[in-house]
């Protein structure tokens, strides 16, 4: 009992000195944007619903932006016309804590039992690295709605997909409701076979948005017809907070971005991303699937700014979770440890915004696309749990190993050995079986 107070009290220690250090890294290295997207979809908001304007009509002043999304999510947000400035950002700023928190707590918990880690003290070290991060600190900063997105999605990937849920799907389909990247996670559900989620994706999307429009007819015909096409409204391609390949392909030719070469490119990572999610769908993995089809969003847009990037926070703690998973001291745990280790300090860094002003040159092309190739680098190369087969037949029909069961999310729990389990065989049956 003495043992186990004084790990939990270092343990405590450890948390503090953690978030005391990424307290004083933030007053260093965040940027303080002022809640800028919170300001423009509060000013539209408040624009559409007390001035009597169109939504789409109304532009932050002294800038370019606009509202850019659906009028589904105008919908959602709609409340928001209706509070003062600072009850906004309190709702912002909670609203994404949370479901971030829901979130880490999904992926991690799973990998916490297996490991034997005490689990409130994983998820306080993730949520302490994740305000560190600098995707995350963008969208917090900022007043965006990236968590709430990944979270719905999450949602259906990680808790009713694997369970057979006859809602799986619709938190995927209100996604794209509100912002229409997140619809291709409905191509994951259809490549992948899941046809009922794909149809009630699909069902879903369709319903919220029509019924959008029967609210805001005049709104839903601004967007879908003019709004939609508008890509000044968004920002300049070739900005280095573009880390997409369009802004990759941009960056070499600002004036004059090949298209031909941005589409040869999208559908080659296209063919990647089908070909490793369809692999970790087979085998029941849909936190993989989760984590592949977030770096291929990024990838693939028109724009992906920097705090889009928390897509790529499902990738980072597989990641661990697959090292966590070979064997101790093995090259394969401290190559995968090393991969997560780097891509996550990079990730904090803000290290593209050094070429802000110029990225021309191969320094210029290599360091300003630095998130891109890390994106690339989680698609191409994270593992997929080969190991995380169901016990019994799931959705795609194949049995699991003896002695494991699985998660919601499709991380596999190893059956705990029974008391009088000697304690050589107690250590090999803990632990999980090596990832191929």
């Amino acid at each position: 009992m003495a043992q186990g107070a004084r790990r939990t009290a270092a343990q405590v220690v450890g948390v503090v000195a953690l978030a005391a250090v990424v307290a004083a890294f933030l007053s260093v290295a965040a940027v303080r944007h002022g809640f800028f997207d919170l300001k423009v979809y509060y000013g539209a908001l408040t624009f559409w619903v007390h001035d009597h304007g169109e939504i789409y009509d109304y532009l932050k002043p002294g800038t370019q932006y606009g509202f850019t999304y659906p009028p589904f999510a105008a919908l959602v947000m709609l409340p928001m016309a209706y509070l003062p400035w600072p009850g906004a950002i309190t709702v912002s700023v909670a609203a994404s804590v949370v479901v971030s928190a829901v979130l880490l707590w999904w992926l991690l918990d799973p990998v916490s039992r297996r490991a034997g880690w005490a689990r409130w003290f994983a998820l306080a070290v993730a949520l302490c690295l994740a305000a560190a991060f600098e995707p995350m600190r963008e969208t917090i900063n900022f007043g965006q709605v990236n968590m709430l997105l990944l979270f719905l999605v999450a949602l259906d990937l990680l808790r009713l997909v694997p369970a057979g849920n006859r809602w799986a799907g619709v938190g995927i389909g209100l996604a794209t409701a509100i912002k229409l990247t997140p619809g291709v996670f409905i191509v994951y559900l259809l490549i992948t076979r899941r046809w009922r989620a794909a149809f009630t994706s699909v069902a879903a999307a369709a319903v919220v948005t029509l019924l959008a429009a029967a609210l805001f007819p005049d709104a839903s015909r601004e967007f879908w017809t003019s709004a939609l096409w508008n890509t000044n409204r968004v920002g300049e391609l070739a900005f280095v907070s573009n880390q997409s390949l369009r802004g990759v392909v941009a960056r070499l030719n600002p004036d004059h971005p090949s298209t031909l070469a941005w589409l040869a490119l999208v559908l080659a990572t296209l063919a990647i991303w089908a070909w490793r999610s369809r692999a970790a769908a087979a085998v029941g993995d849909h936190a993989t699937g989760l984590a592949l089809t977030g770096a291929l969003m990024c990838l693939v847009s028109p724009v992906t700014w920097v705090h889009h990037l928390v897509w790529l926070i499902p990738a980072l703690i597989l990641l661990v979770d697959n090292a966590v998973a070979a064997p101790a001291g093995g090259l394969r745990r401290r190559a995968l440890l090393a991969f997560a280790v780097v891509a996550y300090g990079l990730l904090i860094s803000r290290i593209v915004w050094a070429w802000e002003k110029d990225f021309t040159g191969v320094g210029g092309f290599l360091g300003s696309n630095t998130y891109v190739w890390i994106s690339l680098a989680l698609l191409v190369l994270l593992p997929i749990r080969r190991w995380a087969v169901p016990a019994t037949a799931g959705p795609a029909g194949r049995p699991g190993p003896a002695g494991s069961t699985v998660e919601p999310g499709g991380v596999p729990q190893l059956v705990e050995p029974d008391r009088g389990t000697p304690a050589g065989e107690r250590h090999r049956v803990g632990r999980p079986l090596a990832v191929r």
